[in-house]
């Protein structure tokens, strides 16, 4: 868990942060006096938790949480203030919590424990996805799921990538096969792939990580761990683990795989 701490009165940080960290002596906790080294922070690593101060010079708690909520809406906001007056424009921000200062580790506690986005994996996913790097899939105990055909990997590979959107078999030819005529010996052959694709899935139990429909195919996104998915929402873990490769072995290494 990656927490983010902000107040421009240094001791008053220095508070917070030992508050903070006697109330989560695990978590990864860092302490800001100026609200933009927060925002550039968080923007490039990502962060679970932020304690905005909210009556700052340079920016208010407030005008600070509107920056972090354009960029990820479930990010959990908790403000930290000795001005009671605030509170109403907390809660239109749909902020976590409110603390009063000055702060305790009790208090700071009980509005962890009280996450209005509690922050939980995802146990009951029935597979784990790995697109850092090589593209791999994994069943929940570790152990990799075997495709008996590697374009039928790569096809959930480019499932996962379109994030549950759902794509025709058209489109998938298009992204597996480029330029090559989508004549009916290319349309068997791609049925075949993804009935191999089934079968392997269904063999651990996971067939309905796939939705299907007429003529398409989407991911059920609610089914995968999937680490480029905790990217998009910003998890910290996710955002330190991306080392500039993704789906390396297909094609360009970047975001714009199949785009």
């Amino acid at each position: 868990m990656r927490i983010l701490c902000v107040d421009d009165e240094p001791l008053m940080l220095q508070m917070l942060e030992a508050a903070v960290r006697e109330a989560k002596p695990e978590a990864e906790i860092i302490g800001f006096e100026y609200p933009d080294e927060l925002l550039e922070d968080a923007g490039q690593n990502g962060c679970d938790i932020a304690f905005l101060d909210i009556h700052m010079s340079e920016m208010t708690g407030v005008q600070l949480a509107k920056e972090l909520k354009t960029v990820n809406p479930k990010k959990n906001i908790i403000f930290v203030t000795g001005f009671s007056e605030y509170a109403g424009d907390a809660m239109k921000l749909h902020a976590s919590g409110y603390i009063m200062k000055p702060v305790t580790a009790e208090a700071v506690k009980n509005e962890l424990d009280d996450l209005r986005f509690p922050i939980v994996p995802q146990d009951d996913a029935l597979l784990r996805v790995q697109c850092f790097g090589n593209f791999d899939v994994f069943t929940p105990d570790g152990k990799p799921l075997h495709f008996e055909r590697s374009r039928s990997k790569e096809i959930f590979a480019y499932l996962v990538h379109r994030h549950g959107s759902s794509c025709t078999t058209r489109e998938i030819a298009a992204a597996l096969f480029e330029d090559e005529p989508y004549d009916k010996k290319q349309q068997s052959y791609l049925q075949t792939l993804i009935a191999a694709m089934i079968k392997s899935l269904k063999k651990v139990g996971a067939e309905s990580a796939i939705v299907k429909s007429y003529n398409a195919l989407s991911v059920n996104v609610k089914a995968l761990d999937c680490d480029y998915y905790r990217f998009r929402e910003l998890d910290a873990g996710a955002v330190n683990a991306y080392q500039n490769e993704y789906m390396s072995q297909y094609y360009r290494a970047d975001f714009l795989y199949y785009d």
